[in-house]
């Protein structure tokens, strides 16, 4: 995995983050299941990048 892909994913698991607080906080149920969904796709893609990082070795 390069790091570009790497900041990438930690940077969409970050808002995801900040989504689902901002969401909790103000009682935007979507924008908190927005930010869920964005935590779960930077979890799904680093899975991948990892799955492929260790066929590399």
């Amino acid at each position: 995995m390069g790091i570009a892909d790497k900041a990438k994913n930690a940077a969409e698991d970050l808002v995801g983050k900040a989504k689902e607080v901002v969401g909790d906080a103000t009682d935007n149920k979507d924008l908190e299941a927005e930010g869920k969904k964005d935590q779960g796709k930077a979890s799904v893609k680093k899975a991948g990048e990892n799955i492929k990082d260790a066929f590399k070795k």
